[in-house]
C-alpha cells in the first residue's frame, strides 16, 4: 500500500516549482497525493490532510519553516534541494527519481529525529507593551538556532548567562547562540562553536565576537533550561538588540529582559537519504577537514 503524501512546493524557486509536476508524477506511481500547498514562512500550524509523508521542494530554509508549521503532526518530512547547500533537504531531483517507487511505495523509511528548541522572552516591566507589539513575549520554537544579535548602532552588548538556575558568565560582546544539533552546522559553526552530531541530545552556547579570550562555547544537555539576562542592549529609532529564531522570526529586546531556552515537546522528524550520511554530508558539503592545497611538483 502506498504513502499517502502531502506536497509542498516554494514557488519562489523556479527550479522547484518546474519540478513539481514531476514529482506529482512520482508520488501517484506508487503512493497518493492527498493535498498540496505552497510554501511560505508562516510559523502557524496546518492540517496534513491524512498524510502519512511530508514532502518539501525547496531550500534549507524552506524545510526550516514548515518543518515548524507542521512539528505538531508528527509526519516524517522529505526535503528535495533546490536551494544553494542542501544540508537539511538531503534528497536531489535524481535521488529521489531513483528512489522514489521505496519512498512513495510504503518501504520502512530511515528517519532521524530532532526536538525543538521552545524560546520564550520574560520581559522587564520598565518597558511598556506598546512598545513591543504583541509577538515580542510569545513563545516560539527553533529547530536550528536561537541567537541574541546586538543590532544597531552595534555597540558591545551584555549577557548573563545561568543554567538550570545556577549563575554563570557574563558576555560581553556581539551576542549568543544557543544551537541544536541540527543547527550546529549552521550560524554556530560560523562563529566557532562545536559540531553536534545528530543524535547528541544537547545544546551547544556559542559567544558571538566575545569580548575575552577566555568566553568559550559550551555544550549542555538537552534537559538544561538556558536563561540570558539583558543587561546592555542597543536602541537606535525602531531598531537594536533582537532576538532571531532560525533566521525568519524576530523580536526586540531591551535591558532587564530575560530570554529562557528549554527544550520543546514536539519534535520533527526528518527522512535520511539512504545513498548518503552526515559525515560524508559534512565532508562533502562543508569541506570537513579538507587538506591544504598543495603545489604540484
Amino acid at each position: 500500500m502506498g504513502r499517502e503524501v502531502l506536497l509542498l512546493t516554494n514557488r519562489d524557486r523556479p527550479d522547484a516549482a518546474a519540478a513539481a509536476d514531476e514529482v506529482r508524477f512520482l508520488i501517484s506511481r506508487r503512493g497518493h497525493l492527498v493535498a498540496e500547498a505552497d510554501a511560505g514562512l508562516t510559523a502557524t500550524t496546518a492540517d496534513g490532510g491524512g498524510a502519512d509523508l511530508i514532502v518539501v521542494l525547496g531550500g534549507d530554509g524552506t524545510l526550516l519553516s514548515e518543518a515548524r508549521r507542521y512539528a505538531s503532526l508528527g509526519l516524517p518530512m522529505l526535503g528535495v534541494n533546490f536551494g544553494k547547500l542542501g544540508f537539511l533537504a538531503e534528497f536531489d531531483l535524481e535521488s529521489l527519481r531513483r528512489q522514489a517507487d521505496a519512498l512513495f511505495g510504503g518501504a520502512t523509511l530511515a528517519t532521524r529525529e530532532q526536538s525543538l528548541l521552545r524560546t520564550q522572552v520574560i520581559p522587564t516591566p520598565d518597558i511598556p507593551a506598546s512598545r513591543r507589539g504583541d509577538a515580542a513575549t510569545l513563545p516560539g520554537e527553533a529547530l536550528n538556532e536561537c541567537v541574541i544579535t546586538a543590532g544597531p548602532p552595534y555597540k558591545l552588548v551584555s549577557i548573563r548567562l545561568s543554567i538550570d538556575g545556577h549563575p554563570g558568565p557574563t558576555l560581553g560582546g556581539d551576542g549568543m547562540i544557543v544551537s541544536t544539533p541540527t543547527g550546529s552546522t549552521a550560524y554556530n559553526l560560523s562563529a566557532g562553536g562545536p559540531i553536534l552530531a545528530p543524535d547528541v541530545n544537547a545544546f551547544a552556547i556559542t559567544p558571538i565576537a566575545a569580548h575575552s579570550l577566555a568566553f568559550r562555547p559550551i555544550v549542555v544537555p538537552s534537559t538544561s533550561r538556558i536563561e540570558l539576562t539583558l543587561l546592555r542592549t542597543n536602541h537606535d529609532d525602531d531598531q537594536g538588540t533582537t532576538l532571531v529564531i532560525d533566521g525568519q522570526m524576530q523580536a526586540r529586546l531591551y535591558r532587564g529582559d530575560r530570554v529562557l531556552l528549554t527544550s520543546s515537546n514536539r519534535s520533527v522528524r526528518f527522512v535520511r537519504n539512504p545513498e548518503g550520511n552526515y559525515w560524508s554530508t559534512l565532508i562533502g558539503k562543508l569541506n570537513w577537514a579538507a587538506a591544504p592545497r598543495l603545489r604540484a611538483e
